[in-house]
Order: structure tokens, then C-alpha cells, then sequence
């Protein structure tokens, strides 16, 4: 593990085996990273989240508490996952509000999706497994398995295989990555890999 000496661990944040922390980047009390990750400049990774192996949260990422992360997650620079619904500083009568006044409401990332750089994801969602979201998308719904997402609100422009790139239709509900030759299955809007 390699912890840069101007970033923050809490003392019983949990950081796995080969994991880096880079410059300026805070990790929060009872965080939880899994071996292998890598915590970019100014990342922010908030008090219990808990992240899979092999991990990247690049500069500046956002990644507020309850989140709960799986293995080999990419997140993106400035991403931002938000975790109130109802956000405010001050109660009706303008008495600053704590940390009791609320209820921590998390995003869920699966294991092999991706945020690109500077998307918000708006708590509660799930990000589906190997799914992506576009630079800038704002997440307000549910991502499923292999989908890509743009735009504002995200919506699914296209599916992609485990090696990110887009795939492409071979049949009637058959869809093929270009770049491992793997196919997917597309049925009721959902795609899983073919396991044949």
C-alpha cells in the first residue's frame, strides 16, 4: 500500500494490499478498499464506503457515503455521486442543519461498470455491471448490465461488452463485440452475456 503524505486516511479506513492514495485525496472513517485500487489526486471517498479490487477513482471524483462499489470500477475525473435527496443547509426556520437532520441514500456501482469523467449520479441508483456512463451524463434512473448512457437526464444509446466498446447487432436480439467476439443476449430490454 502507498499512501501519499499530503492525502488523509482516516485511522480505521480499511485500504487492501498494492493500493495507492495519491496527492491531496481523503479517505474517510470506516472506508473500505479492496486490494489494488488507485485513489486520485483530490479524490474524496466518504466515512463506510466500501470498493471492490481494482479500482480506479480518478482526480477529484466525488464519492460520498453509502457507496457501495464493485471490483474493477472505473470512475472518472470530477465525477460526483450525491447521497441526499433533498439536500439543504438550513431547516424551515433557518437553523443550520446536521448530520442527524438527514438520511444517507447511496449509489451502487456493479463490478466491471464505468463513469466517465465529470457524470453525477443521483442517489439511489445502480450502475449495472461492465455498464457505462458517458462524460457529463447526469444519472437519475437505474443503469442495467452492459448499457451506455449519455446525456441529461442518461439515457441508453447503445450496449457494450466487457471490453467497453460498442457492440454490434448480429441477428434479432444477438449483439456481438467487435474487439473479444463475444455475444449478448438482448431480451425485454435487458442484455447478459451468452454463456454457449
Amino acid at each position: 500500500m502507498y499512501v501519499h503524505d499530503s492525502a488523509e486516511v482516516a485511522a480505521d479506513a480499511v485500504v487492501g494490499q498494492g493500493s495507492k492514495i495519491w496527492h491531496l485525496a481523503q479517505v474517510r472513517e470506516h472506508a473500505s478498499l479492496g486490494a489494488n485500487c488507485i485513489i486520485g489526486r483530490g479524490a474524496y471517498v466518504g466515512a463506510g464506503v466500501t470498493m471492490g479490487d481494482n479500482c480506479k477513482v480518478q482526480n477529484y471524483a466525488l464519492v460520498y457515503e453509502p457507496a457501495v462499489i464493485g471490483d474493477g470500477v472505473f470512475i472518472g475525473p470530477a465525477v460526483v455521486f450525491t447521497n441526499d435527496h433533498f439536500p439543504r443547509a438550513v431547516d424551515p426556520d433557518g437553523d443550520l442543519k446536521s448530520g442527524d437532520d438527514w438520511e444517507a441514500v447511496g449509489v451502487t456501482v456493479r463490478s466491471g461498470a464505468s463513469v466517465g469523467a465529470r457524470a453525477v449520479c443521483v442517489a439511489p441508483v445502480t450502475i449495472g455491471q461492465w455498464a457505462m456512463v458517458a462524460a457529463g451524463a447526469v444519472v437519475t434512473k437505474d443503469v442495467p448490465d452492459f448499457a451506455l448512457v449519455a446525456g441529461v437526464p442518461a439515457r441508453r444509446i447503445r450496449w457494450v461488452g466487457r471490453a467497453g466498446v460498442p457492440l454490434e447487432l448480429q441477428a434479432e436480439g444477438v449483439w456481438r463485440c467487435p474487439e473479444s467476439g463475444e455475444t449478448y443476449v438482448e431480451h425485454d430490454d435487458q442484455l447478459t452475456l451468452n454463456s454457449n
